[in-house]
């Protein structure tokens, strides 16, 4: 993994350029025909310290867009979006009894999902880590 180093405002963050990024600041890290899905470093320093994650049912239906996970902060209540359409194959059973692992490892233990995807070109509309910093720096 290696990670590029950036600042947007005020705000220094971290991205793995092995990575595919979402302009809501959701990761995908593609194995095979599944897309693991986490929150960017810049997503868990925006929330702060993370106390709870509300995750999907395993074998549930979801389509690109959709709101499929709720991450609870000592600062705010945000939704994470799935990247792709397919069918959730495996959640992070872990982050019930260790949601902070959003925030210590965002981009290894603290991911959250794992979707099977139905149409691998979804990931076509994603973005590369270099533009995923072009986007953060840009906003701010």
């Amino acid at each position: 993994m290696g990670l590029i180093e950036a600042q947007a405002g005020n705000v220094k963050f971290v991205v793995d350029d092995k990575l595919l990024y979402t302009e809501t600041d959701e990761w995908v890290r593609v194995e095979g025909e599944v897309a693991r899905v986490g929150i960017t470093d810049y997503a868990q320093k925006m929330l702060r310290d993370v106390v709870g994650v509300e995750l999907p049912r395993q074998g549930a239906k979801v389509k690109r867009g959709q709101a499929i996970v709720v991450i609870e902060s000592i600062k705010a209540t945000a939704e994470v979006y799935t990247p792709v359409t397919g069918t959730v194959v495996e959640v992070n059973e872990r982050l019930r009894d260790e949601p902070e692992l959003v925030n210590k490892d965002p981009y290894g233990g603290g991911w959250i999902v794992a979707v099977k995807m139905d149409d691998p070109k979804e990931l076509e509309q994603l973005l590369k880590p270099q533009e995923y910093v072009e986007r953060k720096q840009q906003k701010k």
